[in-house]
Formats: structure tokens, sequence, C-alpha cells
């Protein structure tokens, strides 16, 4: 069996914090790139980066299908908030109820790929997912301007 290697880089901000907020992923594989941007409606910085890796793991899962996720899938996952890599990489507690329940929401999908690690960056290594923010975000206030 061949091994899946993916790096995902995502990105979530509010505009306000709590705020409208927005996700951006950048998925990259073995054979193609997708990115992917979302307003998620309000919430904080930390809860939109969390909601960023919530929704690229199972956007990955969704389009590699169950099997080849559990069997094959190497996935890092790039972020530019040392305190969400820190968090999740078990090496910082958390304190506030709704980022706990995000974060118990990542380890359960992370039992469904071979392995799943985090990876802190600078923020300008993570501009495509960061450009995927703004653009959703953009988008949706535009609405909200008519």
């Amino acid at each position: 069996m061949n091994n899946l290697k993916y790096t995902i880089y995502i990105d979530g901000g509010s505009r306000g914090n709590p705020g409208p907020a927005g996700i951006g992923v950048v998925i990259k594989g073995p054979a193609e790139i997708k990115k992917y941007g979302e307003y998620i409606g309000e919430a904080t910085n930390n809860e939109a980066e969390y909601q960023a890796v919530i929704f690229a793991l199972k956007k990955l899962k969704q389009l590699i299908g169950k099997e080849k996720s559990k069997s094959e899938a190497e996935i890092e996952v790039h972020l530019d908030s040392e305190l969400l890599a820190n968090q999740l990489n078990g090496e910082y507690k958390i304190k506030e109820k709704r980022l706990q329940e995000l974060f118990l929401e990542v380890w359960n999908l992370k039992q469904d790929f071979k392995s799943v690690g985090f990876k802190y960056i600078p923020r300008e290594d993570n501009r495509g997912a960061d450009r995927l923010v703004n653009q959703a975000l953009d988008k949706e206030l535009s609405k909200l301007d008519l």
C-alpha cells in the first residue's frame, strides 16, 4: 500500500473578536491542489481556526474516501496560530469550554486517518489560506452592505 501524503494549510479569522468569521483551506495532495474559503457566521478567531481544521479533515476524508483515509493518508496540517498548534499537539491546556468541544471534534476526526500532525508556520508562509479567509469574509460582508 502506498502512503498518500497531504499538506493542508488552514487559517481562520474574524472581523471583531467575536465577529463575522471565515475559514480558508488549501489541500495539497499527490495529484492536485484544492482550495476552499467559507463564511462560518459569528465566531472568535480561535474558534474559526479550529473550524478550519475540522472542515479540512472532513473535506479530505470526503475527497479520498474512508478506506484510503484510514489506511494510507498521512497529513500534516500547517497553521499560523502558535496557540492552536500547541493546543492540538497537547502542549497547552484548553481552558475555554467552546474550544474544548472543538478540540474533541478534531481529535475524533484524527482517528479517521493513518496519521495527522500539526505544524506551526510563520504567517507569511500561509498566505494562500489567509487570502481565502479574507475573500470569503469580503464576499459575505459585501452582501450585507446592499
